[in-house]
C-alpha cells in the first residue's frame, strides 16, 4: 500500500515524523513545505516539497496555485491509497485533490489544539475518512473525532 505523509513545516512536521515508524513497512513518501527545517529530510526520506504558504504573505495566491498544480502532479505520479496529514498550509488543497483521486484521508488534529479547532481541521473534518484528535476535550468540537492519545 502506498502512503503519503503530508504536513506543513514546523510543529506539524515534527508531529508527522512521529508517524514514520508506524508506516515504515509500507511504500511511503512525504510532502511538506520547503523550509530550513524540512530540507534535511531529503537526505533520509523520499520527499516532495511545496512552496511555503503563509496567510499574511502577498504571494499567497501564487503559492496556492503553484501548490495545487504540484500536488496534482505528485498525486497523479504516486497514486497513494492513503494520505495521512497533521495539517496546515499547503496540505488542504492536497487533501481535497487526493479525495477526488480516490485516496483515503486520515487527519490528525494538531497537539496544540486543546479546546478549539484549527482552520485546516474544520475543512478536512468534512472529507476525512478517519479524523483523530489528541485531546479528549476536542470531542465537543469534533464529535466524530477519534481520541487515541497524543503523538508526543
Amino acid at each position: 500500500m502506498k502512503i503519503c505523509l503530508a504536513s506543513s513545516t514546523g510543529g506539524h512536521l515534527g508531529e508527522l515524523k512521529k508517524i514514520i515508524p508506524a508506516v515504515a513497512e509500507h511504500n511511503y513518501f512525504i510532502i511538506t513545505e520547503q523550509s530550513e527545517m524540512s530540507r534535511s529530510l531529503k537526505d533520509q526520506e523520499r520527499v516532495y516539497f511545496l512552496a511555503q504558504q503563509e496567510r499574511k504573505n502577498l504571494l499567497l495566491i501564487i503559492h496556492l496555485l503553484l501548490n495545487l498544480l504540484m500536488s496534482m502532479y505528485i498525486l497523479m505520479k504516486e497514486r497513494p491509497k492513503v494520505i495521512i496529514t497533521t495539517g496546515a498550509g499547503a496540505v488542504l488543497g492536497l487533501c481535497f485533490l487526493g479525495k477526488m483521486f480516490g485516496s483515503k484521508i486520515v487527519y490528525i488534529e494538531s497537539f496544540a489544539k486543546v479546546y478549539t479547532s484549527s482552520v485546516t481541521g474544520r475543512f478536512i473534518y468534512k472529507i476525512a475518512d478517519q479524523f483523530y484528535i489528541q485531546w479528549e476535550q476536542l470531542r465537543e468540537v469534533y464529535p466524530e473525532g477519534t481520541y487515541r492519545g497524543s503523538l508526543y
